[in-house]
């Protein structure tokens, strides 16, 4: 399994601003300090109420931690400030909640960070100087639309000025650490999960202290990148340290889990009756995950055993008694799969599926977004504005084996070698990892070897031989 290997090392700040300040009282705080600050006072018209995009606006009670009173919600994230207008003005209207007084808080001092107390970083990431801030661990107008983990600290720019211009604020990753909330059946109501009440379990997995959580019942930029359900309860020490940290929120014990863990010797894999039996990749479609077969057919349930049973074992399938193929369509079809609309982006008039390239895609791909924007990218693709990668046209894998005589795959010493994916960032296709190290580069030759020769995978243009 591969993860971003990153911690978000978040500093907790405080974005409120209490009314009703005396002006002395008020210089005092911003002193020795820089960087955006806003004065509210109690007026409606002078308030900052800020927008709708809380998941609790629009619930009749105002979730904004800067307010208080009757009309407020029982629990409030410092995640919520400015996020509750609609609520918040309506209740501040009827009397229902003021804004906090000074003080009256655990943090006296609610303006935003100095700006000489942030470590921007440098200007490494690919989107650096565009104008927009790419570090996710700030967020406003003035930040990229899709944020991604390995751009921390590598905008210092554009995250710089942003920062400066007023149009970014740090994230508040750790006020909402433990703000996470679980359906309580007998009454219907969201409670706070505490990290006293989660069973986190053991350090059991193949990916335990790692320094991410595998722990799919978790999620946040702790998180590792693909989350399989045989880790529950098997990644203790870094999903309760994540958790603690506030970089990964609870989503309580059912989350993440497609499929009920069942012992392997529990499993009847069948037999290697398939036509694609013994091919490295898992085809019978009562499993799921990073060892499965993309394309699944329901005459192959129990006929891949020992392609299935070794996934298995290694952790990069689940199995699900009652699964069914994704797909009728045949292995061996020379048809490319668009795939669905399921992704945010989908019908935005921009390609946002990373198997393809050209104008008419978008600057940020996503994996997550592979196979998933069907419309858009099939009708650049017609427009002539996208075309497919090679390596994922099905024709590609259609025309093995490959020569890879000219190849200098190195040796096997990474941390991934030998889990049939190519970990070795020159490469890319299908038979890649998710997500590629540059500490990898000639360091998983088996695998790259085999999946080279397959017709898996290609070199990137920018590389050489």
């Amino acid at each position: 399994m591969q993860t971003y290997k990153r911690l978000l090392g978040a500093t907790t700040l405080g974005l409120i601003l209490a009314a009703g300040l005396a002006a002395p009282a008020f210089a005092q705080k911003l002193d020795n300090k820089t960087g955006p600050s806003t004065l509210t006072t109690n007026a409606a018209g002078d308030i900052d109420f800020g927008d709708d995009s809380s998941e609790w606006a629009n619930d009749g009670e105002c979730d904004d931690p800067r307010f208080s009173g009757t009309g407020s919600a029982a629990e409030l994230v410092d995640a919520d400030i400015r996020k509750d207008a609609t609520d918040c003005r309506a209740a501040f209207a009827a009397g229902t909640v003021t804004l906090v007084e000074a003080g009256s808080t655990p943090a006296d001092i609610t303006i935003a960070s100095p700006i000489d107390a942030i470590d921007f970083g440098d200007d490494s990431s690919e989107w650096a100087n565009d104008g927009e801030c790419d570090d996710p661990r700030f967020k406003g107008e003035g930040s990229a639309e899709e944020l991604l983990d390995a751009d921390i600290r590598k905008d210092a720019t554009d995250c710089k000025a942003a920062y400066e211009a007023g149009t970014v604020s740090l994230a508040d990753d750790n006020s909402n650490a433990n703000a996470t909330t679980t359906d309580t059946p007998a009454t219907g109501t969201d409670t706070p999960a505490t990290a006293a009440e989660i069973d986190f379990g053991d350090d059991s997995s193949e990916w335990a202290n790692d320094g991410e959580c595998d722990d799919p019942r978790f999620s946040g930029t702790g998180s590792a990148v693909e989350l399989l359900d045989a880790d529950i309860r098997k990644d203790a020490t870094d999903c309760k340290t994540a958790y603690d940290a506030g970089t990964v929120t609870f989503n309580g014990d059912t989350a993440g889990s497609s499929a009920t863990k069942v012992d392997i010797s529990e499993i009847d894999f069948g037999d290697d009756t398939s036509e694609w039996a013994k091919d490295e990749e898992c085809d019978d479609p009562r499993f799921s995950g990073t060892g499965a077969a993309s394309e699944m057919l329901d005459d192959d349930i129990g006929h891949d055993a020992t392609d299935c049973k070794a996934a298995y074992a290694a952790g990069t399938v689940s199995f699900d008694p009652d699964g069914t193929a994704a797909t009728s369509a045949s292995p061996a079809s020379t048809e490319f799969d668009y795939g669905s609309d399921t992704s945010k982006w989908a019908n935005d008039g921009e390609c946002d599926d990373p198997r393809f390239v050209g104008e008419g895609t978008n600057k940020k791909q996503l994996y997550e977004d592979q196979m998933a924007d069907a419309t858009d990218c099939k009708a650049l693709e017609a427009a002539g504005k996208v075309q497919i990668r090679q390596v994922y046209q099905p024709s590609y894998a259609a025309g093995a084996p490959y020569d890879s005589s000219e190849i200098e795959f190195g040796d096997n010493t990474s941390s991934y070698a030998n889990d049939d994916q190519c970990d070795d960032p020159r490469f890319e296709g299908p038979g890649a990892a998710i997500t590629l190290l540059d500490s990898d580069l000639e360091h998983d030759a088996d695998d790259c070897k085999t999946a080279f020769e397959a017709g898996l995978i290609v070199l990137r243009e920018d590389d050489g031989i």
